[in-house]
This record gives C-alpha cells, sequence and structure tokens, in this order.
C-alpha cells in the first residue's frame, strides 16, 4: 500500500541527509512453527510414559551445580507453602459453610466453591510467599543471583559493542525524545559512547508525528554530534509483527553489527551506568541469553501514578527480589529494560504465528504473538541460554500509566497476549518454570472471572442456605478465614515498610509517620479499584476468547486529567450493574445487601474515584505533604532530572500533544 508523501522544510531537507541510519548488515531471523497445544500435550503424554517404564541401568543425570541445586530448593518451598496455604483455607471455608447442611442437589455447588477458593487463594498466597522471599533475599543476600554489584566498575572490550534499540508508534514526541536525550547523554558522561549506537524505530502512521520524529532526531544527533554516540532512526513502510516485529526486523538488518542489544519502551530512561552494568553482566556471563533490569516507576504527579510508583518502591521490589530468587536463570523478560545477546537472539528467538489449529484455542488467540516477551524469554532458555533477573541495577525508570483507564487500556493487551501464550505451554524442550510463567500469566486475568464466578456463587449459596447455616456456623473460623485473606494480601506492604526502616531509608519516604500512611492510602485506593479491575478483566477475557476486536494503543505518556466525560462510556454501565444488585439484594432481604455491598460500592464510586485519581493538582498536593513520595522524588537522580528539564523547557524543536481532548499536562519538577 503507498504511504503519504512527509514534506519538510528546506532547512530540513538540507539536513536530512541518507545518515539516518547505517548501512545495512544483512542478517536471518527465521522463527520455527509451534508445535501446537494438542500435539504438544500429546507428545509429553508420551514422554512421560517412556519415563517410568525406563530401565535401571539408564545414565544417572549429571549433579545439580549449586546455583541450580538452590534453585530447586526454592521452587519446592514456594510449590510447598502455596498449597498448604490454599489447603488450610479450603479447610477454613469449609468449616463455615459445612456439608451436612447442604441438600445432596447443593453438595456439587459447594464443592466446585471450595475448589475456587483454593485455587484463587494458591494465587494469592503465591505473591505473598514470594514476597517473603523477596524480603530475605533484600535483608541477608543471595549469593546465587547476578548481582550489579558484582562487576561495578569492569572495563567493558572493544568487541562488547551495544545497540540501543527504542520501538515507537504514534508516541508523544517531546516526551520520549526528552527521555531518550538523557540516556544518550548519560551514556557519554559514563564513557560508553564508543560503545553504544541508539537507533529509533518508528512504526508511527500519523504524518504530523512522523515529521516530529525527525525533527526531534536530527536535534538529537546534532546534539551529540561532537561526543561520538550515534544516534540513528528508521521509519518502517511494512510495520508488521508490532513492536516484536520492529525489533526483529532491525535484528535482521543491523544485528551483525553488535553483541548486545538493550531494548527500550518509549517511556524507559536509563542511566548511563546501568547500561554499562547491563553488558559487564554479560561479559562476565558468557551463557547469559537475556539480563532484566527491575524498573522503578516515576515521573507522573496523578494520585493513580503515584500510588503505583510508591507501591512499586515500597512493595514491588519485594516481589522483583522475590522472583529473582526462586527464578535464578530461569526469570522474566518484561520486553524492555533489558539486555540481548544478539546472536542466540537471532537464531532461536524468532516469533512465529499462532495459525489456530486443531486443538488450540480458538477466538482472538490467533496470529502474530502479542506479549512477545514472555515466548522469548522461554525459547532464549530452550536454547541453553539463561534469563535473568537483575533486582539491584540502580538508574532503570519506567513510567505508569496516569489513570485506572489508560492502565485498563495496556491490560487489554496483555490479557490477549498472556491467554495467547497459554497455547504454547507444551511446546517441546521449554523448561518447566517458563511453562509455569505461561500459567501464570493467563491466571493473571483468568482470575478476574474466576473471582467474580466465586463471589456470585457464595452469595447465592449464602442465601439459599441462610436459615440452616445461621446456627450452625461457628464464629471463629468465619473471622480467621477473613484474617488469613486479608493478612496474605497486607503482609507484603507491612514487610515493604519493615525493609524502609531496616534500610534507614524512612526520610526518603517523608518520615515513618508519611511511610505508613502512604502505605495506607495507596491499600485503600486499591481495594477500591479493585473492582473495577475485576469487572475489566472479565469483559477482556471474554473478549480473548470470542475474537473481538484488539484496539493497539499507545497509554498517554503525560500526566493527563481525566474529564467527567471521558471517564462516563467506561464506569458508567459498571455503576449501572452494581445499583441494580444492590437493587436485588434489598428486595430479597435477609442480609443479602451486605455480602453484595463490599463489591457494589466501588463500581458505584467507580467513576469519581477514576476522576480524582487522575487529577495531577491532587497528585501535586499530597506531593507537597510528603504522602505517597518516593526516593526519586526526594532526591531526583541525574539522569531523570535531565529528562524531566528537557520536556519541561521544551528543548526538542517540534512538540505534538497527545490526542486526549480537555488534557492537562502535568510533570515532576
Amino acid at each position: 500500500m503507498n504511504q503519504p508523501t512527509i514534506r519538510f522544510s528546506k532547512a530540513a531537507r538540507r539536513r536530512y541527509t541518507h545518515t539516518a541510519a547505517p548501512a545495512v548488515q544483512r542478517g536471518s531471523m527465521v522463527p520455527t512453527p509451534w508445535q501446537g497445544l494438542g500435539a504438544g500435550l500429546r507428545q509429553a503424554l508420551q514422554q512421560g510414559l517412556k519415563s517410568t517404564t525406563a530401565g535401571a541401568d539408564e545414565p544417572q543425570a549429571p549433579r545439580l551445580r549449586g546455583a541450580e541445586r538452590a534453585a530447586v530448593l526454592r521452587r519446592r518451598a514456594l510449590l510447598a507453602l502455596v498449597l498448604l496455604t490454599a489447603v488450610l483455607a479450603s479447610v477454613l471455608l469449609l468449616m463455615t459453610q459445612p456439608m451436612q447442611t447442604s441438600s445432596a442437589g447443593l453438595l456439587p455447588v459447594r464443592l466446585l466453591q471450595v475448589g475456587l477458593f483454593a485455587l484463587l487463594l494458591a494465587w494469592v498466597a503465591a505473591g505473598t510467599v514470594t514476597a517473603v522471599m523477596g524480603y530475605r533475599s533484600l535483608t541477608r543476600g543471595d549469593r546465587h543471583a547476578l548481582s550489579f554489584a558484582h562487576v561495578a566498575g569492569h572495563t567493558l572490550p572493544a568487541e562488547a559493542r551495544t545497540a540501543v534499540v527504542m520501538p515507537i508508534c504514534n508516541e508523544h514526541v517531546a516526551t520520549v525524545f526528552a527521555g531518550l536525550a538523557a540516556t544518550a547523554e548519560s551514556i557519554v558522561a559514563a564513557g560508553g559512547a564508543r560503545l553504544v549506537e541508539v537507533y529509533v524505530l518508528s512504526d508511527s502512521s500519523d504524518l504530523d508525528l512522523r515529521r516530529a520524529e525527525r525533527e526531534a532526531w536530527l536535534a538529537l544527533r546534532d546534539r551529540l554530534a561532537d561526543t561520538g554516540l550515534r544516534v540513528h532512526y528508521r521509519w518502517r513502510l511494512r510495520r508488521t509483527h508490532k513492536k516484536a516485529g520492529n525489533v526483529a526486523d532491525f535484528c535482521r538488518r543491523w544485528g551483525r553489527k553488535h553483541r548486545y542489544m538493550v531494548v527500550l519502551d518509549a517511556d524507559s530512561v536509563m542511566s548511563g551506568e546501568a547500561m554499562l552494568g547491563l553488558a559487564r553482566l554479560m561479559e562476565a556471563h558468557p551463557r547469559a541469553g537475556i539480563i532484566q533490569s527491575a524498573p522503578i516507576t516515576a515521573g507522573l504527579d496523578t494520585l493513580h501514578a503515584r500510588a503505583q510508583q510508591f507501591a512499586g518502591r515500597v512493595t514491588g521490589r519485594l516481589f522483583s527480589a522475590g522472583m529473582r530468587y526462586w527464578q535464578l536463570g530461569e526469570s522474566h523478560y518484561w520486553g524492555h529494560n533489558a539486555i540481548i545477546r544478539i546472536a542466540p537472539f537471532m537464531a532461536h528467538c524468532g516469533l512465529a504465528p499462532i495459525n489456530g489449529r486443531a486443538g488450540q484455542l480458538k477466538g482472538g488467540l490467533q496470529g502474530d504473538i502479542l506479549s512477545h516477551d514472555f515466548v522469548e524469554a522461554a525459547l532464549m532458555r530452550r536454547a541453553g541460554y539463561s534469563v535473568h533477573l537483575v533486582s539491584d541495577l540502580p538508574g532503570s525508570y519506567e513510567q505508569q500509566p496516569p489513570h485506572v483507564l489508560a492502565e485498563l487500556q495496556r491490560d487489554r493487551r496483555w490479557c490477549q497476549g498472556n491467554l495467547q501464550n497459554a497455547q504454547l505451554v507444551a511446546e517441546p524442550g521449554l523448561h518447566p518454570v517458563h511453562r509455569a510463567m505461561f500459567v501464570s500469566g493467563a491466571m493473571a486475568y483468568l482470575s478476574a472471572p474466576l473471582w467474580l464466578a466465586f463471589v456470585l456463587l457464595g452469595t447465592a449459596l449464602w442465601w439459599i442456605g441462610r436459615h440452616d447455616l445461621a446456627s450452625l456456623v461457628p464464629l471463629a473460623p468465619v473471622q480467621a478465614l477473613w484474617a488469613a485473606t486479608i493478612g496474605l494480601l497486607m503482609l507484603p506492604r507491612v514487610l515493604g515498610v519493615m525493609l524502609v526502616r531496616h534500610e534507614g531509608r524512612t526520610a526518603q519516604y517523608g518520615g515513618t509517620a508519611r511511610l505508613v500512611a502512604g502505605t495506607v492510602l495507596e491499600a485503600l485506593l486499591s481495594a477500591l479499584q479493585a473492582p473495577v479491575r475485576m469487572a475489566a478483566h472479565t469483559v477482556f477475557v471474554v473478549g480473548a476468547l470470542t475474537g473481538l476486536p484488539l484496539q493497539w494503543k499507545s497509554p498517554p505518556r503525560e500526566a493527563v486529567a481525566l474529564g467527567w466525560r471521558d471517564a462516563a462510556p467506561a464506569l458508567l454501565p459498571l455503576a449501572g450493574v452494581a445499583l441494580a444488585a444492590l437493587g436485588v439484594a434489598l428486595m430479597l432481604g435477609d442480609g443479602l445487601v451486605l455480602w453484595v455491598a463490599p463489591l457494589a460500592l466501588p463500581l458505584l464510586l467507580a467513576w469519581p474515584i477514576a476522576v480524582a485519581s487522575a487529577s495531577p493538582a491532587l497528585g501535586r498536593w499530597l506531593r507537597r505533604h510528603s504522602l505517597l513520595l518516593t526516593p526519586e522524588e526526594a532526591a531526583p537522580p541525574p539522569v531523570l532530572r535531565r529528562a524531566w528539564a528537557l520536556a519541561d523547557a521544551a528543548a526538542l524543536p517540534v512538540s505534538v500533544p497527545m490526542p486526549l481532548a480537555g488534557a492537562v499536562v502535568a510533570r515532576q519538577g
């Protein structure tokens, strides 16, 4: 299809030359077709039967090394604790709703309710146990994990050439290039100009945005001309396979020029020391295929974004360290702020589409792989290269969506991608940990309709058997069940506060009182938004399974105030459903409204809460009072200060506003 021609000014045409991108050095990146879910399960079953009938004289497996042995023991501990928690919670649920009170027809329904609760609480417990492991790792250290401290200051050889790759598509140009400029300047300051080249890979379809990207790239190239750091720009004419296709296209064209690539998102900012630190870790571990940093969220002032930033800083790092603790060399890759060894990536990580053959799920789960990062990590590990998460690398940053609707817009893609990835769980040669990641990724969204089914099922069962249960249910198990559930959800937050105090860093969060107050405020906002997320994720799951169309759109990169009219179409229908549920509960009586209210009231309040939590003014008021304060706000690191200053001062030649009517832009000072 013919693309419209971009018209440039005469000055721009004089400055624009063929040096926008370097000479192509062709390489191949051929995807391997997927075997399919049905065929993979059949093969796994056959191999399992063969292994059970194998002779005793077969050679023994090699002895596990220290890190591998530690990983096995840690994963067994995780599984045991999760199963124990689920069993105990199921027993408590059975005690609150005794089976002898049920008629024969209700017994299977009660068993289904208990099974759902066991599965869902196991899911919650897995996160809590991971946070506990993270607390242990951060307070006692972990000699088996990759650590930035082990390679800090090591000299990099000239062969360790690294490409910094930023795929973009219809983004806020001024913000994106401000972050990229700060990153590039930090690379120069860290002495990395001789090793690093920067590539901006555009898939933008908007003509004005493409013109703005060219102008911003030219300005950045000119500013860095005397530093030795080269910055390239390429716009793809054939924009296939979205971000994964853009990165693969770079690999085929220029991958052979570089040993490594650091992949950035449009909202990523990284210090030069972080970039070079990742390269040093790669040089020190030749069998490492991907090393993922743990980005810190910072940069937006809305209440929603600040709550997410605060939660990530206090509690989120426990989960990152916990995943590092039990995953070790079979870790996640999150698609950005990570370094990749290019040669094995090109050889083994090409992504074939899922065609929906017999035995595979149908609906919207066919075609190009959307959540490519988990799959690429699994393929890299299958090829014999380890995948690591380094949770102590400083200088890696990203942004949170400014409001809950932008977050859910992003989750729509993630939901479809993770459900799609679940079809690959039986592909041959994958490591069990990465198979588990495919399942857990799908469960992150399937848990929403399962929680909704559990709540509706429990409410119906309670109302049907309310007279029998009123005299037979002991109070202690009910209290214990509620305490256990709330405890699992709150324990990571408590441990996060304890860790900040243990490190003596409470002043960076506004002091102990404000640290605790911020934790309570974040927990309250999360509880109020949880029913909205549950309802939205349920719709997303249904849409993915039925093949409803998915709109691929980048989230806002600025702090934007959400208007009442903008929020109404998505949230008012939820309020209507909640109001109807409360009305039915009141008509049926017998206290049923007490069971419906915890879910219905947050849905009724979702519209005003979404608008209020998207307010930059409210977020700035909280920051002035040191609530939800993070270390990046108390003492911003140089690379973030530079990125914010470039954006605030409009240092770039062209600024194209986000296409959101009535947006109010605000940024950290």
